[in-house]
């Protein structure tokens, strides 16, 4: 419980020291008209009051990411809770808050033509490629999640048939309406209720962590992998499983589209960096949680398939059984949910627990394919002043949406981590990029702030490297291959990038928008 309550406390006081030298960092101005009044155009472009910017930003990013991934994090044992609170105080919630108000200094643009800006046409497309593929990627997987867990209540409520293709059928519609209505419509008026419902659950639950049965693990054994069976070890694989808590590109994605509709630059902080450090919070609990659930639950109650192969003795091992239904099915976090919401909190509990995992994924899924729309329409310069234009465009995401369907939820998880985290390692470069080329321009400023971007940058691209090299889903390397490839790639693309930065801030190209 030390490490935990530690953790806490560290993300709150975090936001209050680290996010307000982030913002000095960044010096918003007060007086500085946004995107929101300049390119107001009833559909993206609306302001917004800074509470619904703040609640939707805070569900765009979560979702089910603080839930799922911390409930496969912890699995490595209590170093998760060091990644969760140094990653999202020192990478995650300065990477949300730089990307939303650098698209407010370039007038909303989305992610793609920031990256495109700051590191060059080529990375423009490459990762308007891995954009639209982790975005895609994104609504596939949150249509997966609640369409299972409501095909399951139907039948168990009412003995009805396989629902699952009509569920399917309805939560994509809802997206379809997401994704091309005026942003003040779905957007702005249910996600908000949404949001409480999310932060309800994980107050409740938090508040169970303290009188509930069960140990959680301290820090002093956060060295030692945990896993329970073989899988990728625990570097990389924590660092790409718990994402959305720590260090998550699709958040970047998102912060411009709130960026077309917060009225002004001063509650950047409160809006970007307090949303993702809120979000830190929410994944700390439900580590904790699960990990505390895992260690008190009685075992015997669940069936164990024959070839399990886990250690049953163990928090983590049991954990891992709830998961999987005792090894008969795939690892699906909404089962670990339903059993800890209902046995601690009762019929609000199981209430909460399927707003969480179902409206929660459903609100992030929607907004990445309206993203995703707004990344295609920027790329392309396609005016989206009317409905058939934004109609024309989401289609196809759509259609590739649903033929993802047929991959397994964990393997499809996998690669959004690992594409959010590659997208990261492009932002944090591209922050690090703009802080240095604006500090060359201005000599008053500070000349060693594109640091804070840069460090965590280089760790998110060693992440991002070793694993693609050695897990199942990348090359499946050896690691004594697969480890010094990605060292080296790290170093490659690293050079690459100072050499491109002492490039590029020879002659400062700040034009007077972004620099006033």
């Amino acid at each position: 419980m030390i490490t935990f309550t530690t953790g806490l406390l560290l993300l709150v006081v975090g936001y209050f020291v680290y996010g307000s030298f982030v913002e000095r960092v960044f010096r918003p101005e007060s007086g500085r008209t946004t995107p929101c009044y300049t390119l107001r155009d009833g559909a993206d472009y609306i302001p917004m009051p800074t509470w619904k910017v703040y609640t939707v930003q805070f569900l765009n990013i979560a979702g089910t990411g603080p839930i799922f991934g911390a409930l496969m994090g912890i699995l490595y044992g209590p170093a998760a809770f060091l990644w969760i609170v140094l990653g999202c105080i020192l990478g995650g919630a300065m990477h949300d808050y730089m990307s939303g108000m650098i698209s407010i200094r370039k007038n909303g643009a989305s992610l793609t033509e920031i990256i495109g800006g700051e590191l060059g046409r080529r990375c423009r497309v490459v990762m308007l490629v891995v954009t639209l593929l982790l975005m895609i990627c994104v609504g596939a997987t949150f249509v997966m999640v609640p369409a299972n867990l409501m095909s399951t209540l139907v039948t168990q409520f009412t003995g009805a048939g396989d629902s699952h293709l009509l569920w399917v059928v309805l939560i994509f519609a809802f997206y379809l309406a997401v994704t091309v209505f005026s942003i003040d419509k779905i957007v702005g008026n249910v996600y908000p209720v949404f949001g409480f419902a999310l932060l309800l659950m994980a107050v409740l639950v938090g508040v169970g962590i303290f009188f509930q049965a069960g140990d959680i693990p301290e820090i002093t054994k956060a060295f030692t992998d945990h896993y329970p069976v073989r899988t990728t070890p625990l570097f990389p694989g924590l660092f790409v499983s718990i994402a959305c808590g720590a260090v998550s590109g699709f958040h970047a994605t998102q912060s411009p589209m709130m960026a077309r509709c917060i009225e002004n630059e001063k509650y950047g902080l409160r809006c970007f960096y307090g949303a993702m450090v809120t979000e830190g919070v929410v994944t700390l609990i439900w580590a904790a949680a699960a990990i505390k659930f895992a260690d008190a639950f009685d075992i015997s109650s669940l069936a164990i398939a024959p070839d399990f192969g886990a250690d049953l003795s163990t928090p983590y091992g049991k954990l891992l059984a709830i998961l999987t239904n005792g090894g008969y099915s795939n690892m699906d976090p909404g089962l670990l949910v339903n059993r800890l919401c209902g046995d601690w909190l009762g019929n609000v509990g199981l209430v909460l627990a399927i707003l969480g995992i179902v409206a929660a994924p459903m609100s992030t899924g929607g907004t990445a394919f309206r993203c995703a729309r707004l990344i295609i329409a920027d790329f392309t310069h396609y005016g989206q002043n009317t409905l058939p234009r934004r109609v024309l465009l989401a289609a196809p995401l759509f259609v590739v949406a649903a033929l993802m369907l047929a991959m397994k939820f964990d393997v499809l998880w996998r690669y959004v981590s690992w594409f959010n985290q590659v997208l990261a390692t492009f932002t944090m470069f591209s922050i690090s990029h703009w802080l240095l080329c604006r500090s060359r321009a201005d000599r008053s400023l500070w000349q060693w702030t594109w640091m804070i971007a840069f460090f965590p940058a280089v760790f998110m691209l060693a992440v991002s490297s070793g694993f693609i090299m050695i897990a199942p889903e990348g090359f499946t390397l050896p690691y004594r291959v697969g480890y010094p490839i990605a060292g080296a790639l790290t170093l490659l693309m690293v050079a690459l990038y100072l050499w491109h930065a002492r490039a590029g801030t020879a002659a400062p190209r700040f034009s007077d928008t972004e620099r006033n």
